[in-house]
């Protein structure tokens, strides 16, 4: 082989190697940071590029995928002065991959102690049942100071989690007989307030019951006085067609007295009873008029 061949080989080979060197494809989901002798150049995007070899150089390669950082289990005290332990969870992404390689040294571990600190300055204002009970007014809080911060570094955090809240076991232990005692109370709030709602509403039942009753007997009295009104109203009429009849015929007083006579008399005569004395009528004719002659002799 002549030192020609040799040659051409080798230059075919740098040829190559620097179009390899140069070519550069890009996944869709990270960016490169370019630099140029030291300095930044340009962001490569998802695609196909071509760099100058040897000259750029790929500073970084960042993922613009949502990532999560771990906050590292830390001891805080509360308002109240209760020791517990808290740790969570930041969600972000990158915006701008220029501002989070140049801005700051390690976005991860800045991001990372910016939350414990912010936890600690957060839980070190809020009350120990605050902080249980608001789990979620806390996230928002950390989520809205970290924001701040990041927009900083090029980051967007997405949400903010705190994924555990420890307590140390007596205060766990007052804090259930605690919540126990308010279970008790409240059960003891409902069966008295059921109790009450029961007796009104038998009070109810009864007072209707009583309502419904007095109707009833307002409703017979106003039966009872109107066939009386009825009853009356027919022997008011009988006693006026027997008055008209006797206006019209004398013989009729007469008529009725004597039926009444023999009704009675009939009554009388079939009584069971031995006191008793059968006077005929011729009799009490007699007795009758010595009556009215002793009467006209007194006079």
């Amino acid at each position: 082989m002549t030192d020609f061949q040799i040659f051409s080989i080798v230059l075919a080979t740098l040829v190559v190697f620097f179009i390899l060197k140069s070519i550069k494809i890009v996944s869709q989901s990270d960016i490169y940071i370019i630099e140029r002798l030291g300095k930044f150049n340009r962001e490569l995007s998802a695609g196909f590029h071509v760099v100058i070899p040897f000259l750029d150089v790929v500073r970084e390669r960042i993922t613009i995928r949502e990532q999560i950082i771990d906050i590292p289990s830390q001891s805080v005290i509360t308002k109240d002065n209760v020791n517990i332990t808290v740790d969570g969870l930041v969600f972000c992404k990158i915006q701008h991959a220029k501002e989070a390689i140049y801005n700051v040294v390690s976005f991860h571990r800045a991001i990372s102690s910016l939350a414990m600190t912010t936890i600690r300055s957060e839980i070190g204002s809020m009350q120990l049942d605050e902080t249980l009970s608001n789990r979620e007014s806390l996230n928002a809080k950390l989520q809205l100071e970290l924001s701040d911060a990041a927009n900083n570094w090029g980051l967007l955090v997405t949400r903010v989690e705190i994924s555990d809240i420890s307590v140390p076991n007596d205060i766990e232990e007052a804090m259930n007989m605690q919540m126990k005692a308010e279970r008790e109370k409240r059960s003891i709030e409902l069966n008295a307030q059921a109790e009450k709602e029961a007796v009104i509403r038998q009070a109810e039942a009864v007072k209707q019951s009583e309502f419904l009753k007095a109707e009833a007997i307002e409703r017979m009295a106003d039966a009872k006085k109107y066939e009386q009104e009825k009853i009356a109203e027919g022997q008011q009429k009988a006693i006026t067609i027997i008055n008209e009849a006797i206006a019209k015929n004398k013989n009729s007083a007469e008529f009725l007295l004597a039926k009444d006579r023999i009704k009675a008399f009939n009554a009388l005569a079939s009584s069971n009873s031995k006191d008793k004395i059968v006077v005929p009528y011729e009799a009490t004719e007699l007795i009758g008029s010595l009556s009215i002659f002793k009467d006209i002799l007194q006079k």
